[in-house]
């Protein structure tokens, strides 16, 4: 349902990568390689919408994402900046993440993701109040909270101790089991217990 073909991006005259290309389909995960510095997280964006694309194609369902409303509806991107207003609680964030994507969720879905990711108790605090990984493991919840089949997420677990990535790798099972999709770059192996024939990596090279 996702292709990639022949994708360039550029940072200024510097070349990042050329010539990508790849598909992803209902209930398969891409784990996205490469060395730091190579443009991962910009492919990601690129993948996203948020990144202008100039060279290559990137397409939903055969048609492209520029301009494509039913992508975006398809879509959760996580990226390093997690999207979480400080002044706000876990709960409203996620509520206003949902009410701007125009769905509407159930205030006990919501307190219920959270709990699964390990925040039972913390729900209502200000967002600046927690951890790093207690702020991840909150932008995290949004996957459980929005439908969306395509899941897009730069370093997922990064900052999660070993029991919330445990969390996380459940979470993502589940997604694919359903049909849904991911596309993820890691510097940490994810636990993930599905079978091997459902993920795939490419190696993104400069």
């Amino acid at each position: 349902m996702l292709s990639v073909n022949d994708l360039s991006c550029h940072r200024g005259e510097r070349r990042l990568f050329s010539g990508v290309g790849f598909q992803l389909k209902a209930g398969t995960c891409l784990y996205l390689e490469g060395d730091n510095g190579v443009g991962k997280t910009s492919l990601l964006r690129q993948v996203s919408g948020l990144l202008p694309v100039s060279v290559g194609q990137i397409s939903w369902c055969g048609k492209p994402i520029a301009d494509n409303e039913f992508f975006r509806k398809q879509l959760i991107y996580l990226g390093h900046n997690l999207a979480m207003k400080d002044d706000l609680s876990a709960m409203e964030n996620l509520q206003i993440d949902a009410a701007i994507a125009g769905q509407a969720v159930d205030p006990d879905k919501v307190l219920s993701a959270l709990k699964s990711l390990g925040l039972k108790g913390r729900e209502h605090l200000p967002i600046r109040v927690l951890s790093q990984g207690q702020k991840r493991r909150a932008a995290l919840a949004r996957l459980l909270t929005r439908q969306a089949s395509l899941w897009i997420l730069d370093e997922p677990v990064v900052a999660l101790d070993v029991p919330a990535q445990a969390a996380v790798g459940r979470v993502l099972k589940a997604h694919l089991e359903k049909g849904g999709m991911v596309l993820f770059t890691s510097h940490q192996p994810l636990p993930m217990a599905i079978p091997s024939a459902s993920i795939t990596s490419y190696r993104l090279q400069g």
